[in-house]
Order: C-alpha cells, then structure tokens, then sequence
C-alpha cells in the first residue's frame, strides 16, 4: 500500500496528522525550508516530535528544500547533523549544491528529491536515482500517463502530490513573489502573488487570472498506487490542525478501503479548504479556465466540521501501540516483567515479593493492574502471569513496574540508529574561465 504522507507544520498539526493515520510527516526545523512562515519546530521540539511518531510507527520526513546561497551551506551542514542525530528517517532537498553537501556531511541519511527540484520527465527522475537520491517527488503538473510512465522505468520510490495547493509554475518554480514583494518562493518566504486580482492596467474585479484551485486526486488513489507510487503526499504545512485531519482521516480511509470517496467525503475536504471547487485538470490532461478558482473572502469556518476534527486527535488515543507482558513472581526474586511490541521487547525488574501476612495476591489481580496502560501511548493486549502461591506485592510496586517497563520499551522502540556524520570538506573551487565579450547587437533600419 503506498504510504500517506502529511503535512506538521507544528505540533497540534503533527498530532493531527499521527492520529489520524499518517505513515508518515514532513515538517520543517530551522530556517532552509519552503514554508518558513509555519510555525516549524525548534531542535528541542522536533526531537520530541520523532519520538512521538517513532513510538507509533510513523515517520518524519526533514524538509530542507530552499535554494541555499554560499554563505548559508554551513548552518546547512550542522542542520544535517541534527537531523541525522535526532533521528529523522529521510531529508527533502531541491539544492543540488546541498545534495553535494549532505552526501559527505550525513553520509547515511536517506535523501528525497524535492518536487521543487521540478522534475517531471523520466529522463530527470532516473538521474536523480543514478546520483543516489531513495525518492522522487514528481513535479505535480504531471499527467496520470507521465506518473504511469516515471513509476515504470524509475528505480527510485516516487511520490505524488494527491492533494492541495497548485502553483502557476512548475512546483514553486516561480520569481514573481521576489519580483513583486521582495519575498522569495525559492527561499521559503513566498507572498503568493498569484492569489492576487489582476487585469489590463488595473486589477479587474474579480479577476485572478493565475489562481488555481486546489488539486485533489482522492478519486485516483488506486489508480496510482497500481501505477507503483510509492507515496501520496497531502500538501498544507500552512493550514490549520482541524485541516489535516480531515484531510488525513477521509485519505486513509479511501487507503485502506480501496474505494473512491463519497459524496459526503468530497464535501468534507471541500469544506476544509478549497477555491472554489477542486480541480484535476493537469492529471487527467485537460487544462483550461475550469482549473482557476479563488477562496471567497470572509468565508465562513466549518465549525462543526472542525470541531468533530479536533476529537479526533485532541485526547490522542486513537494511535496506540499493541503490547504483550509476561510477568513472574516467585518467592526470593525480584519480579520480573517483559513487555513486548512487534519484535521489539524490554526487560525490567521490581522488589523481591514478602510472604503474604494476611490475603495473597492474586494474578487476576496482578494483571489488572498491568493492564492499567491509560495515559500513555501503549495499549495492552494480553497479559501472562506466573505467580507462586503466598506472596504479596504492593499495588505501588506493581504500578512501578508497568511504569519503568512501558518507558524501556519506548526507548528501545525509539532509539535512533546510528549514523556516521562528518564535517564536509570545502568544495573545490570551480575553474576560472578566460573572459569573454559580451555579445552585442544593433537594430539596423
């Protein structure tokens, strides 16, 4: 099944994204990335932020895809090591010159090619992958016949845009925001000038000639993961918590159903966020005026929606972790309890048990409160005990155990793998070129 990817523009919309089914999130940390007018995340929060999504099995995605000058390269270089020492599972880039600078500073970071690197021929996917890049994100103007086309002969992952924001250029590509406003899209800062009213020597009414509506592929999804997508990405490190989980929550479940979305289910993700409708246009191939569309000022928020939203992942318990423990308890040994996830397991010991004066315990009791995993990320499936006769242990002794065993096997289920990291060497400079003339012309009449 192709993975769902999400977007963390902070944390509330990380938690939304985990607890509503994301297999993984991309998110920004520091100033090189496309959306630095989200609110991101510190070092220390975004540590948090992986092992809140390693714990349950999700994971994160460092976008670090601006175009980079000169003098920003070594605070790149250290971003890198951060990413690689905190535990990041892959880093976006769009730089070639980064490319060249993550391959000697984090050598065994896994490295995906932005869609901002606008790739969107095979020719430019397969030279990403012959260059060491695990991932391509495909530039989103592409058709469904270009997507089936990449997958077939691409031996990189590729990912696809499923739904969100269109730009009026090849995926960002665009200098207009820089023109207009002094604010680069390159480098994270974009105004969005094509949201903007435009007409013949003054603004139309009405008129927003490069605004394109949001794209939405839901209807798609098992055509293109029977292409071979390897990931359907939502866009929206902008929008508001309430947003991606609605987004997130109707997409896994077209996942995981393999269906089309309902009726109801488009109206949803049109209430959260659309321009006046959705568009799929450059997928299936037909562009025209139908793909423009604008967002209507002062629209209305869809509290309900919302509000239903924020139920979803405010308590955050509806993404838990399934263990088992194994629990035993004899007479002059420390009690010893495993607990267990998937393949992974922790090990840890308690008290040696007293002779029980008056009532012995249990081990319906014992594990009663071995179960007791509320508050935390785990659930508890199942319980065995082996308890001899005639002892006795305190509710706090047991309560503690359950405690430092649940918090082993968090460490173990996120630990972060070791990885060499190396200060780059300077790049060579490039060779000078003798100066040549400037090529001139005259308008003879």
């Amino acid at each position: 099944m192709a993975e769902l990817l999400s977007p963390a523009g902070g944390w509330d919309s990380l938690v939304a994204a985990v607890q509503n089914g994301a297999d993984a999130v991309y998110m920004g940390f520091g100033a090189y990335n496309a959306r630095r007018s989200a609110k991101n995340f510190t070092e220390e929060e975004f540590s948090q932020a992986v092992r809140y999504c390693h714990l349950r099995g999700v994971k994160v995605y460092l976008t670090l895809n601006t175009l980079l000058t000169d003098r920003e390269l070594p605070g790149a270089a250290e971003l890198l090591h951060k990413a690689s020492r905190l535990g990041a599972d892959a880093v976006l880039i769009q730089d070639w010159g980064v490319w060249q600078l993550a391959r000697q500073a984090a050598p065994e970071l896994p490295f995906h090619a932005s869609t901002q690197m606008s790739l969107h021929t095979l020719g430019g996917a397969r030279r990403a992958a012959e260059l060491g890049l695990t991932r391509v994100v495909l530039a989103r103007e592409l058709s469904r016949r270009d997507i089936a086309a990449i997958c077939r002969d691409c031996p990189a992952e590729v990912e696809v845009f499923a739904h969100g924001a269109l730009c009026m250029c090849y995926s960002g590509q665009c200098a207009l925001s820089a023109v207009i406003g002094g604010r680069s899209g390159n480098q994270g800062t974009c105004a969005q000038p094509c949201r903007l009213p435009y007409g013949v020597n003054a603004p139309a009414a009405g008129g927003h000639p490069l605004s394109l509506k949001d794209a939405n592929l839901s209807p798609y999804l098992q055509e293109l993961e029977d292409m071979g997508v390897a990931c359907l990405k939502l866009e929206g490190r902008m929008k508001r918590p309430e947003y991606v989980a609605v987004i997130t929550s109707i997409y896994r479940r077209l996942l995981d159903e393999k269906r089309r979305p309902t009726r109801e289910e488009q109206r949803q993700l049109e209430l959260a966020f659309s321009r006046s409708g959705f568009t799929d246009g450059y997928y299936l191939g037909r562009k025209g005026p139908q793909m423009f569309g604008t967002r209507p000022e002062n629209l209305p928020e869809p509290k309900e929606l919302f509000a239903q939203a924020r139920t979803l992942y405010e308590k955050e318990d509806r993404r838990t972790v399934a263990v088992d423990m194994d629990c035993v308890c004899r007479a002059g040994e420390p009690v010893r309890l495993t607990v267990r996830a998937g393949d992974q397991r922790a090990e840890v010991t308690g008290p040696v048990p007293e002779t029980a004066r008056n009532r012995a315990l249990t081990a319906e009791e014992l594990q009663a409160r071995l179960k007791k995993t509320g508050g935390t990320a785990f659930r508890c499936r199942e319980v065995r005990i082996a308890l001899e006769e005639g002892l006795m242990l305190s509710a706090g002794a047991v309560n503690a155990l359950r405690r430092e065993g649940l918090a082993a096997l968090e460490d173990t289920l996120c630990a972060v793998p070791e990885r060499r990291i190396a200060q780059p060497e300077p790049l060579p400079d490039a060779p000078v070129e003798p100066a040549q003339p400037l090529l001139t012309c005259s308008l003879q009449k």
